[in-house]
């Protein structure tokens, strides 16, 4: 493949997908915000309606990821994803008109509904733009846009609400997804041959060398026989376990800091960004390392086993010692983060291009609705408790099992691969 074509590709579709998955981002991370911030005081939300209100979202999101995928791969996720973005966009900002928590649980299980199909369409996306020695760089920059936005959102928002009540911090940061639509139909192929700044022969060659990959691949029919694989089931528990304590983090985090001596809503703002700025370094690094090695299991495991670390010991340490407690908190929430692009790697290399999407959007479901529990367990845990020791506890034993589970699927897929490699041999 030309430089050429690799620098064209990376210039051109990465902002564009970074973007994309930000607005997506903001537009379901603020609610932790805009809930620290007066949304539960105003509208009469007790702190249990309140966590099952920031968790419903997941919900949604849990039913359609694997449409969303086979929609992708068989259609067009240009057409799926400009839809969602005006749709999410505009959910986001009626959350700013709302009287009433009964309309709430509507919009916010409509909001999980409408970006449930972006993060799967959005990775079969790149698998058809981007191989095998670029896939995990290609994913984390999309996904960059999960910490990158939550660093700038936690500022910002912080700066809204403080000015303008949380009300307006809603209704302003959902139109710039309705806006960025018209600009991603404007610049996005689904594919390579749709491309007019490549040429036929560039064409040809880039979609050679993707379907080299598919060599030595074992043929799966379908969805079905792909999710009855024992690595997609494995991986499907182990990303529910993970979500469980990335937005029992990510959600709670502003609550978890604004509930410090002295604390008010701005520095809160600044202090929540802190972990996200690790995050976002530590994924470049995983990314780059992963393709550079194509060892995914590596940059997977460990980043998750120091998540549950740090975890516990900002539990054990306590709120007493709140500047420890909160670097612990940075360094779990760097950890958690940095594996994602490795992570979603894992799958093309495992399954062939007709089932892999399906598969990721498959795990990805699983994701949210371990999303859901997160977000909704840890908020109880917090009300029941009064406190968030308990809270901590359960996230670093999710972190803990997920890393288990990562070594497991990996080692079950690398000995199904050299059984299917020595079956070809001997029928050779």
């Amino acid at each position: 493949m030309k430089q050429t074509i690799a620098k064209q590709r990376w210039l051109r579709l990465i902002p564009i997908a970074f973007i994309t998955y930000s607005l997506a981002y903001l537009d379901r991370a603020n609610y932790g915000f805009g809930a620290a911030a007066g949304l539960a005081e105003d509208l009469h939300i007790t702190a249990g309606t309140s966590s099952l209100l920031g968790a419903l979202f997941f919900l949604g999101y849990f039913f359609f990821q694997v449409p969303g995928a086979a929609y992708a791969e068989k259609k067009s996720a240009k057409v799926l994803i400009f839809w969602s973005l005006i749709a999410w966009g505009l959910l986001a900002s009626f959350t700013g008109f709302i009287t009433n928590v009964k309309l709430l649980f509507v919009i916010r299980f409509a909001l999980g509904v409408v970006e449930s199909a972006v993060m799967p369409a959005m990775l079969v996306f790149l698998s058809h733009w981007f191989t095998k020695a670029e896939r995990s760089r290609a994913n984390t920059f999309l996904i960059l846009g999960n910490p990158a936005t939550v660093l700038w959102m936690s500022i910002v928002s912080g700066y809204l609400v403080n000015s303008v009540g949380w009300r307006w911090m809603f209704i302003v940061e959902g139109i710039p997804a309705v806006i960025w639509a018209f600009i991603w139909w404007k610049l996005v192929n689904d594919k390579p041959k749709d491309a007019k700044w490549l040429t036929e022969q560039e064409k040809v060659d880039f979609e050679k060398q993707l379907e080299k990959e598919q060599e030595g691949l074992k043929p799966v029919k379908n969805y079905g026989e792909a999710f009855k694989s024992k690595p997609v089931i494995l991986l499907s528990v182990q990303y529910f376990l993970w979500s469980i304590g990335v937005y029992g983090f990510v959600m709670w985090l502003p609550s978890i800091i604004k509930a410090a001596p002295n604390m008010d809503i701005v520095t809160t703002g600044w202090l929540s960004s802190v972990p996200y700025i690790l995050a976002v370094v530590l994924m470049l690094a995983a990314s780059y390392f992963s393709d550079k090695t194509l060892n995914r299991s590596a940059f997977v495991w460990p980043f998750l086993l120091v998540g549950a670390i740090a975890f516990y010991f900002s539990y054990a340490i306590g709120s007493s010692h709140f500047w420890i407690s909160f670097i612990l908190l940075v360094i779990a929430g760097g950890a958690m983060y940095a594996p994602y692009g490795p992570f979603f790697a894992i799958i093309p290399e495992i399954l062939p291009r007709n089932v892999a999407g399906g598969a990721m959007a498959l795990i990805n479901s699983m994701g949210a609705l371990g999303s859901f529990v997160g977000a909704y367990i840890v908020g109880y845990l917090n009300g029941l408790t009064d406190g968030f020791g308990a809270s901590y506890i359960f996230m670093a034993g999710s972190l803990f099992l997920s890393a288990i589970l990562t070594i497991w699927a990996i080692n079950i897929a690398k000995k199904e691969k050299k059984r299917q490699s020595s079956d070809l041999k001997i029928t050779a």
